[in-house]
């Protein structure tokens, strides 16, 4: 690890506060703002804002596929995904650990009708073959029918390997399931494995990108998808409000992000490492676990320390989540060397004040 921020001249005070929540709490930067303010625009629902129809064209032919479709956000996305792929009364198999299951209120059951059957993840959060085998339902009346696979990558911050990936849709094209790839953070998943996006792409029929993540847009997500899906899922868009007119403004700074800050993300990862390795120096790590996933660091402190710590953090001006047990804190765009310092000189203080 060759991240130093004793060469980076840092000072260890900041004027502003710092976010460690999320990586959804980034700012659009000066730049992308005014790549947003003269964007070319017109009408999406008739397909002719100039700037959607560029960022759609370009993701897809970066991920390999054919169409891609802008929508308002990533649960919208996973959303319109899963009701193109499966009809009332079908069955999507799902990681019990996965953002569509946990943490999308159950849209696809509540608006769709579509089941969901939870399966046991493996060690690095990964779909495992037998068990999405032993999810697929009989063909019988009393069961739904099981028409898709839902993976995701990363997972909590964890990176799934390609090879794990690609089992899992053998797996699932052994019994005519189609797949989809819940990718909010497709790209931080592409900076830790080091392949390209189409490598990552093949592992599922339909992906959804996030551009309000690490890569700093203000909103939207992009779903990518055979031509054939694409008017079906077009028209679940419409029917969820997800019809913009001018909104050509988020393509603008999807395209900006696409552009400049896709390489950048390993310098989330590289601090996130950094981070997690100068945390164990001023904490019992028998007691005490820390673990770094790509661009995200979870801290479990002692019981007793979790609520003081977040009050004493918050009055340094630093945000992070209440420990529940731990806290995740995320390296983003708008986090600085200096503000690594900083973070870290603030729990250098609390535990030996």
């Amino acid at each position: 690890m060759s991240y130093d921020l004793s060469k980076k001249n840092s000072q260890p005070k900041t004027n502003h506060i710092i976010d460690l929540r999320s990586d959804t709490v980034t700012k659009p930067s000066i730049e992308m703002r005014k790549i947003m303010a003269d964007a070319e625009v017109g009408d999406d629902v008739y397909g002719e804002d100039p700037s959607i129809n560029k960022l759609e064209k370009m993701l897809s032919e970066m991920l390999g596929k054919e169409s891609g479709i802008l929508m308002t956000s990533g649960t919208q996305s996973n959303l319109c995904a899963v009701l193109t792929h499966c009809a009332r009364g079908e069955e999507v198999i799902i990681g019990d650990k996965y953002h569509i299951f946990i943490d999308e209120a159950a849209g696809a059951s509540v608006l769709g009708g579509v089941a969901m059957a939870p399966i046991k993840t493996g060690e690095d959060n990964e779909m495992l073959p037998e068990n999405i085998s032993n999810a697929v339902k009989p063909d019988d009346p009393h069961c739904p029918i099981s028409k898709l696979l839902c993976l995701e990558n990363t997972v909590w911050g964890k990176a799934i390997d390609l090879d794990k990936m690609y089992k899992a849709k053998s797996e699932a094209d052994k019994f005519k399931l189609s797949t989809h790839l819940d990718g909010a953070r497709f790209f931080n998943a592409i900076s830790y494995l080091g392949c390209s996006e189409i490598d990552l792409a093949k592992s599922a029929d339909t992906v959804s990108i996030c551009l309000s993540k690490g890569l700093g847009t203000p909103a939207g997500s992009v779903l990518l998808l055979p031509k054939e899906l694409e008017s079906k899922a077009r028209r679940w868009r419409k029917m969820l409000g997800g019809g913009m007119r001018q909104a050509g403004i988020f393509a603008a700074a999807g395209i900006y992000a696409l552009n400049n800050n896709v390489k950048r993300l390993k310098e989330d990862q590289d601090k996130a490492i950094y981070l997690a390795k100068e945390l164990k120096k001023y904490i019992n790590t028998s007691s005490e676990n820390i673990v770094q996933n790509t661009n995200m660091v979870f801290f479990t402190p002692q019981q007793k320390d979790g609520q003081r710590l977040c009050s004493f953090m918050n009055n340094k001006g630093i945000i992070l989540n209440q420990p529940l047990p731990s806290t995740r804190m995320v390296m983003h765009l708008d986090i600085t060397d200096n503000d690594l310092t900083y973070i870290l000189n603030s729990f250098d203080e609390f535990y030996n004040c």
